[in-house]
């Protein structure tokens, strides 16, 4: 089965690199650029990992994660926060918030697929 991955990022740009990149490596994936929206996406797509940007232009991601977290159908879906936020103190407060990993601006495709790999093989590991 094709693991599903929810992105969620409010730029174009990124949104469409992070889309391509995984597709591209057999990910079934969703594009979501207005975060109000993520939840509702989230629960529809069933994903096995959401990419989700911090600074979205609309809602806060660190709101986001919180909320996935805290609904029983997405709690166990782990989180990669992509953000531009790389000062002392910022990966801790994501991580605090409910994400599992954490990768900051700009980012290589390298360390990037191994951050996705990396959390859906853990996602698994504890849903089985």
């Amino acid at each position: 089965m094709t693991n599903r991955i929810l992105v969620v990022e409010d730029n174009d740009l990124n949104r469409k690199l992070f889309c391509d990149v995984l597709q591209a490596s057999g990910f079934s994936v969703e594009p979501v650029s207005d975060g109000n929206l993520a939840i509702e996406a989230a629960r529809a797509f069933d994903p096995n990992l959401v990419v989700m940007d911090i600074q979205l232009a609309d809602v806060s991601g660190l709101d986001l994660i919180a909320t996935l977290k805290h609904d029983a159908d997405l709690a166990s879906v782990p989180v990669l926060a992509v953000t531009a936020y790389a000062g002392k103190g910022d990966e801790e407060r994501i991580r605090d918030s409910g994400a599992e990993g954490y990768l900051s601006k700009p980012v290589s495709i390298g360390p990037f697929m191994a951050a996705v790999r990396g959390l859906i093989a853990a996602g698994a590991a504890a849903a089985a």
